[in-house]
């Protein structure tokens, strides 16, 4: 049987929080798991940088014979997609497709926020960026009054270094979510703009008002992805559906397997592989 996965691309272990909703959400689709871990993170590298190495990737999985490939890391969404598909993919591939998280999360924001006041929490890159603004009063049909962001720069080393549950870990986020509030005190949307965040939930939930809705991109992307395949019906017969997940990685397959299993709650047998 010939195998043609869906691409899923991060930087480092976050996308891995995407990966888990995507597979269980369309359990029947092959996926193959690719992280930049050795060029990790990609949250304080230039456009040009970001540009290059999300570039590489998204070869390196068509090569993999991935016709669809997700990119599960905000930082290369807001800082190379647009190019890719603008620039690259027609020459390059124009048969197969390139998405990212932060459309999708936008289009869910415009369905949920009852008065426009919207927070994004997200790695220095992102909020740079300015993706998350621009996107937001481009898509949201008028629905987004306000967009404020906090840069969390902490966050993804508490995840990587197990001390989700620390004091420290407590410390930053109240930090973080008290910067938010005071930016905008309307707040009624707060976007995880960053896919390693999912796995602070426990503790951001603890400074957030209850009244706050909390959106976590896995599940989101896992439904606009199924919306997607619907749409297309071309792309979805390419995709194999053998229901298998391989994991790679550009940095050691051990120390993968080991920040795998946290993102994951389970083994995984992953292999090194260059771009």
């Amino acid at each position: 049987m010939q195998y043609f996965p869906i691409g899923v691309f991060d930087s480092g272990y976050g996308g891995l929080t995407v990966l888990k909703q995507l597979k269980k959400k369309l359990p029947q689709y092959d996926f193959l798991y690719l992280g930049d871990n050795a060029r990790t993170p990609y949250g304080s590298r230039s456009f040009r940088v970001v540009y290059e190495y999300t570039l590489q990737a998204v070869q390196y999985l068509f090569r993999q014979n991935c016709p669809l490939v997700i990119i599960a890391c905000n930082t290369a969404s807001a800082k190379a997609l647009r190019n890719i598909q603008q620039l690259d993919l027609p020459g390059l591939a124009p048969d197969r497709r390139v998405l990212g998280v932060i459309r999708p999360s936008v289009e869910k924001v415009s369905e949920i926020t009852r008065n426009g006041h919207v927070g994004v929490l997200g790695t220095t890159g992102t909020v740079i960026s300015e993706s998350y603004p621009i996107e937001l009063a481009k898509w949201s049909g008028g629905k987004v009054k306000s967009t404020v962001q906090e840069a969390c720069p902490l966050w993804v080393p508490l995840v990587e270094n197990n001390e989700i549950d620390s004091e420290g870990a407590a410390y930053f986020v109240e930090k973080n979510i008290r910067n938010i509030f005071q930016k905008d005190k309307d707040l009624d949307t707060l976007i995880l703009g960053c896919t390693h965040y999912p796995l602070l939930l426990s503790q951001i939930r603890k400074f957030v008002p209850p009244d706050v809705q909390i959106l976590e991109q896995g599940g989101i992307i896992a439904e606009k992805l199924g919306d997607y395949l619907n749409r297309h019906p071309e792309m979805e017969k390419k995709l194999s559906k053998g229901g298998n997940v391989d994991f790679q990685t550009t940095e050691s397959s051990e120390t993968f397997n080991e920040m795998a299993a946290l993102f994951l709650n389970q083994n995984v047998d992953a292999k090194t592989v260059h771009l």
